[in-house]
Formats: structure tokens, C-alpha cells, sequence
């Protein structure tokens, strides 16, 4: 690169040909640490089994190998846990900001009891003495242990989200004669909602990695069936080092789509 460009970019290119080689010379000691562990470790890795596990190509044609069909159940219950943890979320926050001393106690009560105690535990307590009783399946017992869990912390982001709008907003909206259904509808949510898109991404991609707890109750979702097959083959870095790559390439690919819904509320082109 001729120095006539770097003065033309100014200090700006040159400190991001910097951090590039930082970033790179980063990267380089993470694999030299990573092959020298292995050589110590003495572990016989074998990677060239792991692709059967991803996807085959049979005489019938093109099949999702077993970790993959995990996968389609995980984005199953995320996919339910998602839309039912913004519902909880929002009515909760709308609960504790009423003026309805009951919705108010229902609210907190049940905020203060989900966020204190273990996830791991209420999915046991859905499913071992709740799901019986109602004739719940293990996935709508997943479903509903995930979305009470994830709903009570979005009802918090929810809630500061509400609260940042100005009071003037409040004003006009009441001084245009709306009712306080049309003054959440038009003009409160739609500007909380865009404030708090960040961190109910981080919600979001919590409840993804939170859903991996579901394999203990018998579902056969990503981490249920990285689990299994580890048990067969004895894979145990390979296949969890390909789960661990799944997921994180699945929370990518949601902080991306969000990170581009983020630049268009803004006006902002991706």
C-alpha cells in the first residue's frame, strides 16, 4: 500500500491496519495454543466423521444428518419461546406500571419468583409435577419453562424502555384526546420498542443458549443429540466443539439481522 494512500485515509487507515495485525497476530496464538494442547493432550482427533453427523447424501438423495434435525428443534421451541417471552414481557411491564395495586403485586410476585431461582429447576418442576397433571408434552413444558424464564427479564428491558420515553410525549399524546390503548399503540411502544432492541437481542440470543437446558428432560434438540452421539462414538471434542460452533453461528446470524433492523429504524443503510 503506496504512502500516498495512507495520507490521503489519514491516521484512521493506519490505525485500522494496526488492529488488523493485532487482531491477526491474535488469532495466530489462539491456533498455536490450540495445536499445542492437542499435541499434549495426545487426543486422536478425527474430524472426517463429523460431516456424516451434519448431512448425508444417500441413494434417496440429500438428508440432514442428526445434529441438524436437533437443530430444527432447537429453532422450533426458540422459535415459540421468542414470541411468548415478548408477550409475558410487555404485559408484565405494562402489569407493574398500572395503577392496579393487584397487577402490581401479580407482577412483582412473579418477577421475583422466576429470576431468583434456577431455570434447570423450574423445567423440572413444569414437567415432573405440572405437565402431569395438565397433560403437557415435554416440548410445550420447554416452551413454557423458557418463555416464563426469559419474559421475566424482558419485562425489565420492557419496562426501562417505557419509562425513557419523555413526558412530553405522555402530554401530547393525552392532550390529543387518545385513550391510553392508542397512546401505547401510536405513540409510546413504537419508540420504546426501537431503544430496546439491543438488549432484547441479548435476551434473545440468552434464550438460545438457555434452550440447550431442555435436553435434560428428554428432548431431542441440538445439545440432546450432541449428547447421544458422543455416547456412540466417544467424538467428545468433535462433536461439542460442532455444537458449540452451531450455536454460536445461530446467535450470529440473530445479532446480525437485528444489528440491520437497527440501521433501518435509523435511517441508516446496511
Amino acid at each position: 500500500m503506496s504512502a500516498e494512500f495512507l495520507h490521503k485515509k489519514g491516521p484512521l487507515s493506519l490505525t485500522a491496519l494496526v488492529d488488523t495485525a493485532k487482531t491477526l497476530l491474535l488469532l495466530t496464538a489462539v491456533v498455536w495454543l490450540l495445536i499445542l494442547g492437542s499435541q499434549r493432550l495426545g487426543y486422536n482427533w478425527q474430524w472426517y466423521r463429523i460431516p456424516q453427523y451434519l448431512w448425508t447424501f444417500t441413494d434417496r438423495g440429500f438428508t440432514w444428518g442428526p445434529l441438524m434435525e436437533g437443530l430444527g428443534v432447537t429453532f422450533r421451541i426458540t422459535g415459540v419461546s421468542l414470541v411468548l417471552m415478548l408477550v409475558i414481557g410487555l404485559a408484565t411491564a405494562l402489569m407493574r406500571m398500572s395503577n392496579s395495586w393487584a397487577a402490581k403485586g401479580v407482577a412483582r410476585g412473579y418477577m421475583e419468583l422466576i429470576r431468583n431461582t434456577p431455570l434447570l429447576i423450574q423445567i423440572f418442576f413444569i414437567y415432573f409435577v405440572i405437565a402431569p397433571i395438565l397433560g403437557i408434552s415435554a416440548f410445550r413444558s420447554a416452551v413454557i419453562a423458557l418463555s416464563l424464564f426469559e419474559g421475566a427479564y424482558a419485562s425489565e428491558i420492557f419496562r426501562a424502555g417505557i419509562t425513557s420515553i419523555d413526558k412530553g410525549q405522555w402530554e401530547a399524546a393525552q392532550s390529543l384526546g387518545m385513550g391510553p390503548y392508542a397512546m401505547y399503540r401510536h405513540i409510546i411502544l413504537p419508540q420504546a420498542v426501537r431503544r430496546v432492541l439491543p438488549p432484547l437481542t441479548s435476551q434473545a440470543v440468552s434464550l438460545v443458549k438457555d434452550s440447550a437446558l431442555v435436553s435434560t428432560i428428554a428432548i431431542l434438540d441440538l445439545t440432546q443429540r450432541g449428547r447421544m452421539i458422543d455416547a456412540e462414538t466417544f467424538l467428545t471434542f468433535e462433536i461439542w466443539f460442532t455444537v458449540a460452533a452451531i450455536y454460536l453461528a445461530v446467535t450470529l446470524a440473530l445479532s446480525g439481522v437485528v444489528w440491520l433492523l437497527e440501521r433501518r429504524f435509523n435511517g441508516l443503510k446496511a
